[in-house]
């Protein structure tokens, strides 16, 4: 169908074409003298109209080859583009548009220039080299834009995602009131140490459990494992605790990430997007948030931190429990769980003693104490 109009449209083109030739051929004769008979006459409309007649068959029989070799280029053009990434084009044109207002800037310069000469050789010089810079500069504006296409593809993204980690930031800090959350680990869950902290109200902000720790501690608490089973149950009990009991509010996240698999990679994950801090006793986990730049709590560290302090030289009356790992030692727990090594403490095993402390090391795992 597209043809056939195609067709009819190129033999109604040859028509008008036909016209204008065979009228321009007949007056130019009869200028000449070369024929002999008036402008209009009959015979005059006779030769138009069999020039047109002409001219349409000829441009009728010729359409189907213009028309083929015209869809034989779109399609060839059509082939060619889609080879080429839409990013691509759509830079190279944005070069190409940028070159030729370049390009026009100085033409209008050079075009003021050869006009103030006047001669008509000056003026077709003048048009001459503003067809080659626009040209020139046309080319170069789509070249550059293709060399400099990953630049400029970073500065776009890197605009874009600015703006909308500022409006993300923005949005989190109005809906908690400018307290960034924090997210639990399973670890500190299950550890339950969290639900003492949280009812001092030291923590701020909403606390937010992510939906898959909420799937690995029912897979903990399925565990056909005692302990584990044990472990995962506890960690349950502290979240309906902490839901019911404690005034600081708790969101269930349900975002999941199906491309990560790890639990701890997912939870600093969104930690990021979220612009929050991971509440963690996960020594490994802490970590790694480190590295990758995420605030973390560790509920190890502010034990560590608010134990009394010991200091080289004080005495202490301790319970010895144990044998030490070396020859000869014993060992002994404060009241918060911190481990005193006790040199010669060994034959005292069972008893109470009074003990002098030589040393003290801490570390980001806990606290040991040395006496003797």
């Amino acid at each position: 169908m597209l043809k056939k109009t195609f067709r009819w449209l190129l033999t109604a083109l040859g028509l008008i074409v036909g016209y204008f030739s065979t009228s321009a051929i007949m007056k130019t004769l009869i200028a000449k003298g070369i024929i002999n008979f008036p402008n209009h006459s009959f015979t005059f409309v006779i030769i138009i109209i069999i020039g047109i007649i002409i001219f349409g068959i000829i441009f009728y029989a010729i359409s189907p080859f213009i028309i083929n070799s015209v869809l034989k280029v779109t399609a060839g053009f059509e082939s060619a583009l889609q080879k080429i990434p839409t990013s691509d084009i759509v830079i190279g044109v944005g070069g190409l548009i940028i070159g030729l207002i370049i390009a026009f800037l100085l033409v209008g310069a050079i075009g003021r220039f050869f006009s103030a000469n006047g001669t008509p050789t000056v003026a077709i010089i003048g048009s001459s080299i503003s067809l080659v810079v626009e040209v020139i500069f046309g080319t170069l504006g789509v070249n550059v834009a293709l060399k400099k296409k990953e630049d400029l593809y970073n500065l776009f993204i890197g605009m874009r995602k600015s703006s909308k980690d500022k409006d993300k930031k923005g949005k989190l800090d109005s809906k908690h009131g400018g307290c960034k959350p924090k997210i639990l680990d399973t670890s500190v869950i299950i550890d339950g140490r969290i639900f003492d902290i949280l009812k001092t109200d030291f923590v701020e902000g909403p606390i937010v459990i992510p939906s898959f720790v909420l799937e690995e501690l029912r897979h903990i608490a399925d565990s056909s494992d005692d302990m584990k089973r044990t472990r995962g149950r506890r960690g349950l009990d502290i979240l309906n605790k902490i839901q019911k009991e404690l005034s600081i509010p708790v969101e269930i996240c349900e975002k999941d990430f199906d491309n990560i698999a790890e639990v701890d990679s997912k939870l600093l994950k969104l930690a990021q997007q979220m612009n929050g801090k991971v509440i963690t006793n996960d020594f490994n986990l802490n970590k790694v948030a480190e590295f990758q730049g995420v605030p973390v709590l560790n509920i190890n560290e502010l034990a560590n931190a608010v134990k009394p302090v010991v200091i080289p030289g004080e005495e202490m009356h301790i319970h010895i429990v144990k044998d030490g790992k070396e020859a000869g030692q014993g060992v002994a727990y404060l009241d918060d769980g911190t481990m005193i090594v006790v040199e010669g403490g060994r034959k005292y095993v069972g008893n109470e003693v009074d003990v002098v402390v030589t040393s003290v090391l801490q570390t980001a795992a806990g606290r040991m104490i040395f006496g003797k």
